[in-house]
C-alpha cells in the first residue's frame, strides 16, 4: 500500500498550505541526490516528497485526494506526470532537473543556487558534488566570576581534526552567564570540498566568587559588620566589581538586613542591576567573661522577644 502523502511530508491532514510547503522544502533539502550521494536511496526518498507535494500543495488535487486516496487519478485528477518547474526541466524519474532557487526559497545570491550553480546547466554527465561546510566544533570554557560580569578576553587552544592545534583569542561579553555558548563563525573545521568552515561553539562556565553571588542580573553580597556598627551605624566601604563604594549602615541594624544598591549589579544595554548588601553582625573574639555578661545584661535590658512571629 502507498504511503499517505501526509505521512510522507509529515503533516497532519489539516495542515495549511504554508506548512505543507515548510515540509517540504525541509525534506526536499534532506534527501536531494547531490547532498546525499553516498545514499542511494535518497532519489527514491526525493521522488517520493516531491510526489506528495505535487498533490498537497494544489487544492483540487488535494481535494481529490481526500476523498479517494491514492484513487483521486481516477477520479477525476488525471495522470500527473513530472512537474515541471521555473527555469525548464522537471522534477520526475529524469535528471532531478530543479530551479533550486524556487525549490529552496534563495535568490539573490547566497542561497543554494549558488551550492548548485553548475546543477542544471552541466547537464547529467560532469555534476559536481554539493559543497558541504565543515563540522562544528564545541568548546568548553572556564572563565572567572569577575570576566563574566565585567566582560574581557580569554585565549583557547583548540585541537583539530587533522592533529594540529590553534590559538584563538575569545571576546567574553559584559555579564555572560553561567552555561552560555560564545559562538565565531568560521572557526570550526574546515570543509573537505571547498564549502565553508564549521563554527566553533564556546560554552562558558563561571568559577564562584569568593564572596560575590549572582542572580540574572542582580548581584548579591554578605557584609560583616562590627557590634557598635550595628548599634551605632555608620559609613563602611564595600568592593564592587565596579569599584569601591560607601555604604550607610542604618543604626540599630541586625544581622540579614538587606541594603540594596542601585544599578552596582550586572551591567547590560538596557538596565543595569543592582546590588543587595545583607548585613551579618560579627562579634568580637576573646571577650572576657565579665565582659560578655555585661554586654549580655544590657541587650537583654531593651530586647524583644525575636522569635515572637516564629509560626508552623
Amino acid at each position: 500500500m502507498a504511503e499517505d502523502y501526509y505521512a510522507t511530508l509529515g503533516v497532519p491532514r489539516g495542515a495549511s498550505a504554508e506548512e505543507i510547503k515548510k515540509a517540504y522544502r525541509g525534506l526536499a533539502r534532506k534527501y536531494h541526490p547531490d547532498l546525499n550521494p553516498d545514499d542511494p536511496k535518497a532519489k527514491e526518498k526525493f521522488q517520493a516528497v516531491q510526489s506528495a507535494f505535487d498533490v498537497l500543495s494544489d487544492p483540487k488535487k488535494r481535494e481529490l485526494y481526500d476523498r479517494y486516496g491514492h484513487a483521486y487519478e481516477s477520479a477525476g485528477a488525471g495522470q500527473q506526470g513530472p512537474r515541471a518547474w521555473p527555469g525548464g526541466g522537471n522534477a520526475g524519474t529524469g535528471g532531478f532537473e530543479v530551479n533550486l532557487d524556487d525549490l529552496f526559497g534563495g535568490g539573490g545570491g547566497g542561497g543554494f543556487s549558488d551550492l548548485f550553480r553548475q546543477f542544471g546547466q552541466r547537464g547529467r554527465s560532469g555534476r559536481r558534488p554539493a559543497q558541504t561546510p565543515g563540522a562544528d566544533v564545541e568548546y568548553e570554557l572556564a572563565i572567572p566570576f569577575t570576566t563574566a560580569i565585567l566582560g574581557g578576553e580569554a585565549q583557547i587552544v583548540v585541537q583539530r581534526g587533522s592533529g594540529r592545534t590553534e590559538n584563538i583569542r575569545v571576546k567574553i561579553p559584559v555579564g555572560i552567564e553561567d552555561g552560555k555558548k560564545i559562538r565565531l563563525r568560521g572557526q570550526g573545521e574546515p570543509s573537505d570540498n571547498g564549502g565553508p568552515a564549521g563554527d566553533l561553539f564556546i560554552r562558558v562556565r563561571v568559577t564562584p566568587h569568593p564572596v560575590y553571588r549572582r542572580q540574572g542580573k542582580r548581584l548579591e553580597v554578605t557584609v560583616p559588620i562590627t557590634l557598635a556598627e550595628a548599634l551605632n551605624g555608620g559609613k563602611i566601604d564595600l568592593p564592587t566589581p565596579h569599584g569601591t563604594i560607601t555604604l550607610t549602615v542604618p543604626p540599630g541594624s541586625s544581622s540579614g538586613r538587606r541594603l540594596r544598591v542601585k544599578g552596582q549589579g550586572v551591567k547590560s544595554p538596557d538596565a543595569p542591576g543592582d546590588l543587595y548588601a545583607e548585613l551579618q553582625i560579627a562579634l568580637p573574639k576573646g571577650l572576657a567573661e565579665e565582659d560578655r555578661r555585661r554586654i549580655a545584661d544590657l541587650v537583654e535590658k531593651y530586647a524583644d522577644d525575636p522569635r515572637s512571629e516564629l509560626r508552623w
